[in-house]
């Protein structure tokens, strides 16, 4: 199934329908009266965030939504039927952009979570509903109420408690695979990473969720490259994992880059949690890990962590440290794993 994380879509809500004018004519009532009912009211739009989803793609082959008119009232003092609502269903996540894509009109983060977006119309008065002691046989019946109708974006900010960045082929792929069950696309060419991928991960006895995005460049945050499109999957993370290939040559420049594009881009992205690690280490020996890691912590001023995502050299370690950095609250007790209940007489 495709990625698709951002969509168009179209809505407009169901009018009402018109009041009736109508008069009760029976054998022998001479004096029927008014009885034209009122129109029923128009179907709303509403959106809805549901498990079970992680992609907009059911919003990129269907992109209008239009839900049902209220039906007209009619004679003998009848209602009409109100219109069916239409639910638009979306994954946790998804926020709702106005036509300027900037204007938030609502963010589903929970399972449940559902949002009006166009109030269907208010069906008009039938004749009945005025008539008086003045006006007894009135002639005038109230049309219903448009709709609303709408453009609206959908965008996608993936749910996970730690996002990986890096430039591309800094090993992002490989960690996530060799510690999930997670199977992304793994390659020695930068770019391999197309779409954000999602793994559980787990250590201790906890779980959580973790992020891989492709790869950021120098320039991601004016539009070069792909990470810029997809570095709001990272915005709801609770720490980044900021991955640094210590084949590369340059590892100061890479590590400036990430952290510049990240500023760059604004919002609460740089001021989250890090924690940094040099990765690929097993094509060191002793003396050159030693080297590279005092040589980066001094570019950083914090301690940082030795890896291999290939051969799993010291993954443990650096999930224990993803886990000292997340909120209790975010973190899930793996499947088929019991705490031991305190002992009481």
């Amino acid at each position: 199934m495709k990625f698709l994380d951002l969509a168009k879509v179209y809505i407009r809500s169901g009018g009402g329908g018109g009041g009736c004018v109508s008069f009760r004519r029976e054998k022998y009532i001479e004096y029927g009266g008014p009885n034209g009912g009122d129109g029923g009211n128009g179907g709303s739009v509403w959106v809805e965030a549901v498990d079970g989803l992680n992609t907009l793609i059911d919003f990129r082959y269907q992109q209008h939504f239009f839900a049902k008119n209220g039906e007209p009232g009619r004679g003998q003092q009848r209602t009409g039927a109100d219109g069916d609502d239409i639910i638009l269903r979306v994954p946790v996540g998804t926020e709702i952009l106005d036509e300027d894509q900037e204007t938030v009109l609502a963010d589903l983060t929970e399972v449940g979570e559902r949002v009006q977006l166009a109030r269907g119309g208010n069906g008009g008065f039938g004749n009945l509903h005025f008539k008086s002691s003045t006006n007894q046989a009135p002639r005038r019946a109230n049309p219903g109420q448009l709709g609303v109708e709408r453009t609206i974006w959908l965008r996608l900010k993936l749910i996970a408690d730690v996002g990986l960045v890096g430039l591309p082929n800094a090993g992002k792929s490989t960690f996530l695979a060799s510690t999930s069950n997670a199977r992304p696309k793994v390659a020695d060419y930068p770019f391999t990473t197309l779409h954000p991928n999602l793994g559980v991960v787990g250590v201790d006895n906890v779980e959580f969720v973790v992020a891989d995005i492709p790869g950021l460049i120098e320039g991601a945050s004016e539009g070069r490259g792909l990470g810029d499109l997809f570095l709001g999957h990272v915005e709801r993370c609770a720490v980044l994992l900021h991955l640094v290939d210590g084949t590369s040559g340059g590892l100061i420049e890479d590590y400036k880059t990430i952290i510049g594009e990240l500023e760059a881009y604004g919002g609460v992205l740089a001021e989250k949690p890090r924690v940094t690690v040099l990765n690929k280490i097993d094509t060191m020996d002793e003396e050159e890990r030693n080297f590279l890691c005092e040589e980066l912590e001094a570019a950083t001023g914090h301690p940082v962590m030795l890896m291999s995502g290939a051969s799993k050299e010291g993954t443990v370690d650096v999930l224990r440290a993803l886990r000292g950095q997340i909120d209790d609250h975010r973190l899930r007790e793996k499947g088929g794993v019991e705490e031991p209940d305190e002992w009481r007489p």
